[in-house]
């Protein structure tokens, strides 16, 4: 039996959390493989995919689990905020760099903007604009910026504020920078996987000046449903070094003002096994 002291501290939601952010990176895993990463037994590995399967996460293979593609996972903040962690951080720290102080500023409910976020308190003073509840509570704490939360109908997987009164009020204002992030990139255009989040996204990079696109590598080789925009409505894309050049070159066959920026390596934390 291979239950250790590493999966009593870490415990099971912790780790189906871990299966579930690898599973999504990978694509599709064997059970055994799994039980190997995280050093558990494989009968303990099937107890957590049932789990993760029961919520929608993942579907079970014979031998195996692959990435379920559902808006359950792809929403979820929790399981976003998880996941390429280190490349969200090196992308909102280029971002950073295009705000000056006194600008105004829109950021959308992806946790990408959410690392943005993080660091704007030393560009104060700005006006922050945003419907990421996560967002709009953590800038309520920063001294010298002004905040407009957007309101709305409150989506609870995503903790933000959607629908028309959302777009409605984006269409009010006018900023000096959007910054958005969304679900896939293909051929010349960004996509999202859920309707209902497109037409909010569309308003802020309507009512901004400039925008730029904030996707780390593994929206570059992801489809989703619902056309977002063309990748020509974006001024500048930032990306992070885990982009493969056949991607990259596809951004350059638009003429697309882009950076890759390169991801700092540390030691891996419970939720981010290699």
């Amino acid at each position: 039996m291979m239950t250790d002291d590493r999966e009593a501290r870490r415990g099971p939601a912790r780790r189906q959390e871990a299966i579930a952010e690898r599973i999504h990176a990978k694509g599709e895993l064997a059970a055994a493989e799994l039980a190997e990463l995280f050093q558990v037994s494989v009968m303990t590995i099937h107890r957590d995919l049932n789990e993760l399967e029961r919520q929608g996460i993942v579907r079970k293979l014979r031998g195996g689990v692959t990435a379920q593609p559902s808006s359950v996972f792809e929403s979820n903040v929790a399981f976003r905020e998880k996941s390429m962690r280190r490349e969200k951080d090196a992308i909102a720290a280029r971002a950073v760099e295009l705000v000056e102080p006194g600008m105004a500023v829109i950021l959308d409910d992806s946790t990408t903007s959410l690392a943005l976020a993080r660091k704007l308190e030393p560009l104060a003073p700005l006006t922050v604009v945003t419907n990421f509840l996560t967002t709009i509570e953590l800038v309520a704490g920063m001294p010298g910026i002004r905040l407009i939360a957007l309101g709305g109908d409150y989506d609870v997987l995503h903790n933000s504020f959607l629908g028309v009164s959302c777009t409605d009020a984006v269409a009010a204002l006018q900023a000096d920078l959007c910054f958005v992030s969304t679900s896939a990139v293909t051929g010349e255009y960004a996509y999202h996987q859920e309707q209902h989040i497109v037409p909010v996204k569309r308003a802020m990079l309507a009512a901004a000046t400039r925008s730029v696109l904030l996707i780390d590598h593994t929206k570059l080789a992801r489809t989703a449903l619902y056309r977002v925009t063309s990748l020509q409505t974006f001024d500048h894309v930032i990306v992070d070094d885990g982009a493969r050049p056949e991607a990259l070159s596809g951004l350059d066959e638009l003429n697309l003002s882009y950076d890759v920026v390169a991801v700092a390596t540390s030691p891996l934390d419970p939720l981010e096994l290699p």
